[in-house]
């Protein structure tokens, strides 16, 4: 890249010791995607609700970071992928130019698929899932689900230039789903629209993890198999285990979304 892009100034109240990181896994220019406290934090979720609600002001967002492995072998302090700098780089505008719906639509498994088919999923795609009702205050969703993955390990906190968190998904150079596909910037798409149908908002990312809160999850089955549908295209390794009915239940009333990917 040989744009002009600079990195926002970083909030001056209270923020740990921490290092800019450039993103080297991409053919362009290295480019600071991201700032990473040099440590993982005790009770990280109480700063990352800080820098949450900051977010408007300082064109950070904010995020949860977990790493490749908890407890390294002395003298390992890369905290993969995060200081390790094992991150790419996605411009805004390719996450612009894509339609959710679309993609969903041509990621869903074909009607031979005998995974899918195992599963008990639908022969065809059912389209995409109506929105969320009678939710809760996205906020609230979000800071409890940050609380609950705080208290279980310390965390390192990042922030990322992003307006919101679905584009900071891609923008902080994450390539987690590799597996399943390189463009990050097709599951960022994907959240914005789930942002924008079930109140979601991105607390944290891992090496292959990503966990979402949820304001205004689905309320029936019928409701839940729609959105189990989306989860499947967005990530199948989350169906390792179980039905596509069984994993539609447990959607149901839940406010928080976790994928992995093997």
């Amino acid at each position: 890249m040989t744009d002009s892009f600079a990195f926002p100034a970083l909030p001056d109240n209270g923020l740990p010791p921490g290092r800019m990181v450039k993103a080297t896994n991409t053919a362009a220019e290295e480019r600071e995607v991201l700032w990473v406290s040099d440590e993982r934090q005790p009770r990280a979720d109480v700063l990352w609700g800080r820098l949450y609600d900051q977010r408007a002001d300082t064109g950070l967002y904010p995020l949860l970071l977990d790493v490749l492995d908890p407890f390294p072998p002395a003298g390992n302090l890369q905290n993969r992928p995060w200081h390790s700098g094992e991150l790419g780089f996605v411009p805004v505008e390719k996450i612009d130019a894509l339609d959710a719906e679309q993609l969903l639509r041509g990621m869903w498994p074909m009607t031979d698929d005998a995974y899918a088919s195992d599963l008990g999923a639908p022969s065809s795609w059912p389209g995409v899932a109506a929105p969320g009702t009678g939710g809760g205050d996205p906020g609230v969703a979000a800071r409890k689900l940050a609380h609950d993955l705080a208290r279980k390990r310390d965390r390192l906190i990042g922030l990322v230039p992003a307006t919101r968190g679905a584009d900071a998904i891609a923008l902080s150079g994450w390539e987690g789903a590799v597996n399943l596909t390189n463009d990050t910037e097709e599951l960022s798409a994907i959240v914005r629209s789930w942002e924008d149908r079930f109140d979601v908002r991105v607390v944290m990312l891992g090496f292959d993890t990503l966990y979402l809160s949820v304001a205004a999850p689905p309320t029936t089955q019928d409701h839940a198999l729609q959105v189990a549908a989306e989860h499947l295209t967005f990530c199948p390794d989350n169906f390792d285990f179980g039905t596509f009915d069984d994993y539609a239940a447990k959607l149901i009333g839940c406010h928080n979304w976790g994928f992995w990917w093997d």
